[in-house]
């Protein structure tokens, strides 16, 4: 054997020593980070369906009194 042909031999062998994956963000941090996100969309959407559909000033969204008007208009109380 030269020697090409024994480095050749090395080259070729997998390696048997497998690092463990380490993870730039934990799964834990992922699952917080998506759940925000989906806060933030239901927020914002509820903000624009508000004012943009149903004509009114965006942060009126966060009124107690808007959302009780909008359960009772759901459950059938008040005739819109």
């Amino acid at each position: 054997m030269t020697k090409d042909d024994i480095t050749a031999e090395i080259t070729q062998q997998p390696t048997t020593t497998k690092r463990p994956k380490l993870r730039l963000i934990p799964i834990w941090l992922r699952l917080l980070i998506v759940l925000a996100l989906v806060a933030v969309a239901a927020i914002i959407g509820a903000m624009v369906g508000y004012a943009g559909l149903g004509g009114g000033k965006a942060f009126d969204v966060f009124k107690p009194e808007v959302w009780r008007h909008i359960l009772d208009i759901m459950n059938g109380k008040i005739d819109k």
